[in-house]
């Protein structure tokens, strides 16, 4: 079984940072994508950040300047780092991948979610 596993998160006050991880567990052949997603109580879930296998990076216009997506690839994980944290990134963040397993079955997982609070 392949899983998506994150940690960091935590209360942060605005202006400081945190960064949060995401490692990928399992019968894992390869990985595509990786990403970082964030769902804010009452609004729908978006992308922050992606980083694909070779490195190229996307960012939402909100984050950019701010945020910085890297991945290890020896290590199957993701991270986020972020910087001059603001209020308005308070939310849950959910890391995202799309993995080959051992089985050359494509999936689209999902991790569970950790929560971000920056305190004004």
């Amino acid at each position: 079984q392949v899983q998506l596993v994150e940690s960091g998160g935590g209360l942060v006050q605005a202006g400081g940072s945190l960064r949060v991880s995401c490692a990928a567990s399992g019968s894992i052949l390869s990985i595509n994508a990786m990403g970082w997603y964030r769902q804010a109580p009452g609004k729908q879930r978006e992308l922050v950040a992606s980083i694909t296998s070779g490195g190229s990076t996307n960012y939402a216009d909100s984050v950019k300047g701010r945020f910085t997506i890297s991945r290890d690839n020896a290590k199957n994980t993701v991270y986020l780092q972020m910087n001059s944290l603001k209020p308005e990134d308070t939310a849950v963040y959910y890391c995202s991948a799309r993995v080959v397993a051992t089985t050359r079955a494509t999936l689209d997982l999902w991790g569970q979610g950790t929560q971000v609070t920056v305190s004004s």
